[in-house]
């Protein structure tokens, strides 16, 4: 019996009706927000069939949000979007229990370095509540989870349903695509002017970091125009780089699209410290690379970048141009020196306090929870400066050196352990980005939120299955087939 005869049995028409009649009773008592929620039932409960037959659909779902929800909170106001990042890592998670419930869990691809790593600092910022100087657990709950809830959550999931190479090409290709339309939008915000809610958050809370001498800085659908200009940067230096190395004319084309709108974006945001990160992303490339003649050609033009914006006064004219400039003169910037007078009270402050003031006691959760602080009064401005505020320079250390484990590492399996030249270039790509955002998030607190952080922590999972990607592609190969192919390829 096909679908369309099943729905004439009396059983199903009798149950249509009163579902109807049900519905209609519903919304006449709740009105439209109850409409509106029942229109939105169904939608979702289509979702939830998928994601709990395909965990991945949670990340991919996960990635769209870590772009999104922050902007459409000046849409939807009233409403934690924010918090939509948390709800998608659990429901993951949940999809990824029940899928495998009549069979067990393979947990050795999360079975890493890099998962006790992020286990350890996220036990020490469990530890960070017995804090003494602490003045609210709130604070705590809000600034633990972009500091090292998200990471410790989100590496071993993707380590788990992330690890085939076609899960890289749609992170790069999702990556890439947001790229273009962040930055389109930051063109439209320039040149044809801010949209009713974006005037709304500029004229209530944003004008006050995002209009500087009458110009505005733009920030697209992000935070904040440094999370716009960082998270611009490090997808200039990936579209690039991937654009030199990935083969396929298509391919070519998006990436050196999503290359050239990156830089583009980070240009007009006037986030002067995002200018590091193609800077740093490049020089670690460069290295990557272990070509003389390229290290010698690429050294030359970062030679004549960094002598235009420092040693001369072209282009002074245009805004974007002169405002990047002043990130290759400090001592000439105000607000640098601001900045470090900012330091220096900070460095009397935790000079008897090695685990800091407690975690969510300074930058904005600070001024909002515990507003009578200490912390609260004083702009970190930087990220690891924040951290060092808020867990000590005992919590500092230990912060810089899963970091830089992490890079060091990425360095070892990309120069040693791959053999695959198109993978080398993809791979230095994201460890690239991942060391300019590094360099970045020493002038704005860029690492720990999103889209930036997401990117980061999906770019350490398909760096750290370096190897085993390594095999797949291999193995595609020798079949014939194409690495870049969306279909099913190797289970």
């Amino acid at each position: 019996m096909v679908g369309a005869n099943k729905l004439q049995h009396p059983l199903v028409v009798i149950t249509l009706l009163l579902m109807t009649v049900l519905f209609a009773l519903i919304i006449a008592r709740g009105g439209l927000i109850v409409a509106v929620a029942l229109v939105a039932l169904i939608p979702a409960l289509l979702f939830l069939n998928r994601l709990f037959n395909s965990p991945q659909i949670g990340i991919f779902t996960l990635l769209v949000m870590s772009f999104l929800a922050i902007g459409l909170t000046r849409y939807i106001m009233n409403v934690p979007l924010g918090l939509s990042i948390d709800g998608l890592i659990v429901i993951t998670y949940l999809a990824l229990f029940f899928k495998k419930f009549y069979s067990k869990i393979n947990f050795d691809q999360a079975n890493r370095d890099i998962s006790y790593l992020l286990a350890f600092w996220f036990a020490y910022g469990i530890l960070e509540l017995a804090n003494p100087q602490a003045l609210s657990r709130t604070a705590w709950f809000y600034a633990m989870r972009g500091m090292s809830m998200y990471p410790v959550l989100i590496v071993p999931l993707g380590l788990m349903l992330f690890n085939r190479l076609r899960y890289m090409y749609y992170f790069l290709y999702i990556w890439g695509a947001f790229t273009i339309i962040a930055t389109l939008k930051g063109l439209q915000q320039l040149y044809l002017g801010l949209d009713y809610a974006e005037q709304f958050w500029i004229d209530t809370i944003g004008g006050i970091t995002h209009i500087v001498l009458g110009r505005l800085r733009i920030f697209s659908f992000f935070s904040d125009a440094g999370q716009f200009g960082a998270a611009q940067g490090a997808a200039g230096v990936v579209g690039i780089l991937i654009a030199t190395t990935m083969k396929g004319r298509f391919n070519k084309i998006f990436f050196f699209l999503m290359g050239f709108m990156g830089l583009w974006g980070m240009m007009i945001s006037g986030t002067r410290g995002a200018m590091i990160v193609p800077m740093i992303g490049g020089i670690t490339y460069l290295v990557l690379s272990k070509n003389v003649r390229v290290l010698l050609i690429g050294g030359f033009v970062m030679s004549v970048m960094y002598v235009f914006f420092a040693m001369t006064y072209i282009g002074e004219s245009n805004y974007q141009i002169a405002r990047m400039r002043t990130a290759f003169r400090p001592t000439d910037d105000a607000s640098y020196q601001v900045r470090l007078q900012n330091r220096a009270i900070l460095k009397t402050y935790l000079a008897d306090k090695p685990f800091g003031g407690g975690i969510g006691s300074a930058g904005n959760w600070g001024q909002r929870f515990s507003p009578e602080g200490f912390l609260a009064n004083v702009a970190t401005d930087s990220w690891y400066v924040q951290i060092w505020a808020e867990q000590g320079i005992v919590g500092l250390f230990l912060h810089l050196f899963i970091l830089s484990f992490i890079a060091l590492k990425g360095f070892y399996l990309v120069m040693v352990r791959i053999k695959n030249k198109e993978l080398v270039g993809i791979l230095g790509a994201l460890l690239a980005g991942y060391i300019g955002v590094m360099g970045a998030s020493y002038g704005n607190g860029v690492l720990g939120q999103m889209p930036t952080g997401a990117l980061v922590y999906f770019s350490w999972v398909f760096i750290f299955i370096a190897q085993q990607l390594d095999r797949e592609y291999t193995y595609l190969e020798s079949k014939g087939l194409s690495p870049r192919a969306f279909h099913k390829q190797v289970d």
